[in-house]
């Protein structure tokens, strides 16, 4: 006997006794149909049940029931490899990797379970189609009454006897394979099946990206407008066609498992918008238009202005809801740059990326911060290193700090104390502007010290101010 003939004997062994055990769990110790029940849970015997009760109950890939839950007719099942590659998306798709359902007896479907036991990452139910000689030794010790279980078996794969059959309540249509619309002969009668193996293919990753928890943390970090390394999936206009009532089992076995939920994609012309990001193009700052005109942006400065303009008590309760707003500015600030850096091309600021050089008037600390992947371009080495030098950082704070006095001093006494303040909150903003600066570093390999300390350029200019 072999290893493998061994693992099938055991995982056999495994799912027959789990079964047992949840009936016997059900009845008292004294209960006459325990020793019935464990006469019916023999290996031998359960299998040549099983085999009997597989007649019950067809795989396929394509079923007619979701059609109409009353139709009676043809179900398919065809292995995605084996149909003809094409352009459009189809059940070819899925190639090997794909499930397969069953249709029948809803009383029947622990046989497709029992088919579906896996060892070595092969259902056993694959292994009987292909003749697998350890699979076929772990249905029965006589390799005649093995065979004959085995033919069994795989005959749920197999069309039922009497050929293709349509029903009145399944649909039909017409296709022109000829060249003529008046001729009756150039038209095939087809009959729809619903494709339920594709169908839960495209189930299982939506229903992931709606309920799972890495994209709820993704949607929280995305309504909280934090920074977040994942990826935030949404499927816009989602329609859920339920199949099955109160018993989805009655359609299907793969329908069953998705509570009668089935997903269906918008399919929609797409409708045009202008895009939302505007870009720095022949400025000097973002601070000069690009972020004043954020929606956020500009009604939480108006907030902030007329708040500090009210001259509220210098108390706890007036820091944090200042606080607040300023929050409220750095996450817009760390959402602009993300944008920018994310769907702009490395390099999208030197000189002569584009025809109109619409970028080449960028200041260069705000180049370093925007544009970062700039820095692994072959020819960038001294924006490489001026970004490693970290001085822009400071850069940044500075000309955050300045717009936002530019924002207040109109009515508001604002000046050095209130610059140093602005400068210090973006620099040390931990959750926003500080946490993109780490990313950044982590993909350009760079150190993860980030400096609150005058620039090189401030420093210069001190000592020349100095007599």
């Amino acid at each position: 006997m072999t290893d493998n003939t061994r693992s099938w004997q055991a995982a056999i062994a495994l799912f027959i006794q789990d079964r047992l055990q949840a009936k016997l769990d059900k009845l008292p110790n004294d209960a006459p149909k325990r020793a019935e029940l464990l006469a019916q849970y023999q290996h031998d015997a359960w299998i040549k049940d099983a085999a009997r009760r597989a007649a019950q109950i067809q795989a396929v890939t394509h079923s007619l029931k979701p059609i109409h839950p009353d139709a009676r007719g043809t179900n398919l099942y065809v292995e995605p490899a084996s149909l003809p590659a094409l352009e459009q998306l189809g059940s070819h798709a899925l190639g090997t990797t794909f499930a397969g359902d069953v249709v029948g007896n809803a009383a029947a479907l622990d046989v497709y379970k029992f088919l579906k036991l896996e060892v070595g990452g092969r259902s056993l139910l694959a292994a009987l189609l292909a003749q697998d000689e350890a699979a076929l030794q772990a249905l029965h010790a006589d390799p005649a009454q093995a065979q004959a279980s085995r033919d069994a078996f795989v005959g749920l794969t197999q069309p039922r006897a009497g050929g293709a059959s349509s029903h009145p309540l399944a649909k039909q249509l017409y296709w022109l394979t000829g060249n003529d619309p008046c001729a009756d002969d150039d038209y095939e009668l087809l009959a729809p099946l619903y494709a339920t193996s594709l169908a839960h293919a495209v189930h299982v990753p939506i229903q992931e990206d709606r309920f799972g928890e890495a994209n709820k943390a993704a949607r929280q970090a995305r309504y909280a407008r934090k920074a977040h390394a994942g990826v935030f999936r949404e499927y816009r206009d989602l329609a859920v066609q339920k199949m099955g009532g109160t018993k989805p089992q009655n359609i299907s076995q793969l329908n069953s498992e998705r509570a009668g939920v089935n997903y269906l994609l918008a399919s929609l012309p797409p409708t045009w918008k202008a895009s939302e990001t505007r870009l720095p193009a022949h400025a000097k700052s973002v601070f000069d238009g690009v972020f004043i005109v954020r929606p956020e942006v500009g009604s939480t400065v108006k907030r902030l202005r007329r708040f500090l303009e009210s001259n509220p008590q210098p108390n706890q309760e007036t820091r944090q809801r200042r606080e607040s707003y300023i929050e409220t500015l750095l996450d817009e600030l760390v959402s602009m740059a993300g944008t920018l850096q994310q769907t702009m091309p490395a390099g999208w600021t030197r000189p002569g990326t584009d025809d109109e050089g619409r970028f080449q008037q960028l200041a260069r600390a705000e180049q370093l911060w925007l544009d970062p992947l700039r820095a692994e371009l072959p020819d960038e080495a001294d924006f490489a290193r001026e970004w490693m030098w970290m001085d822009w950082p400071a850069e940044i704070g500075k000309r955050f700090a300045a717009w936002l006095n530019a924002q207040l001093e109109n009515k508001l006494p604002v000046g050095d104390a209130e610059f140093r303040e602005w400068k210090k909150v973006l620099l040390t903003d931990e959750d926003g502007f500080k946490q993109q600066l780490r990313e950044l570093r982590d993909r350009l390999d760079t150190p993860h010290y980030i400096p609150i300390r005058k620039t090189h350029a401030e420093l210069v200019a001190e000592q020349e101010d100095t007599p």
